[in-house]
């Protein structure tokens, strides 16, 4: 594939879980794993580096969405403390175990289109 994919074809890689240059092998090995290269077109994974963003996006949108639910709950229905555990328990799974590994693929093929790089400081003359 010579052309630059899409933003939107981007995306879409990301969150299959593909390899951003060929679209075709898989970027884990495991559930959270990343391949040390793609299957199919070997590029090397060593330039990706997702650090904890994929974590804290998950923390904030799941937080949102269980704490919401929680209250609405609470205000609403007024549960005793064990039904809030039974319910809500679970939920906290789903909502941060599935998309973890979506979100993980989705920033690292973003980092490989927009060319991502760790920042430097570099001393020029005259500054």
């Amino acid at each position: 594939m010579t052309d630059q994919p899409s933003l939107a074809q981007s995306i879409g890689t990301g969150l299959a879980g593909r390899c951003p240059r060929c679209h075709k092998g898989s970027l884990f090995s495991g559930f959270l794993n990343l391949r040390k290269q793609c299957p199919q077109c070997g590029l090397d994974y060593s330039f990706a580096d997702s650090g904890d963003g994929p974590a804290i996006f998950v923390i904030l949108i799941s937080g949102f969405i269980v704490v919401g639910a929680a209250l609405i709950v609470e205000v609403v229905y007024q549960p005793p403390f064990w039904l809030h555990a039974v319910l809500w328990g679970p939920l906290i799974l789903v909502v941060t175990l599935l998309p973890l590994r979506i979100i993980k693929g989705l920033l690292i093929v973003l980092q490989y289109h927009h060319a991502a790089a760790e920042g430097r400081l570099e001393r020029g003359s005259g500054q």
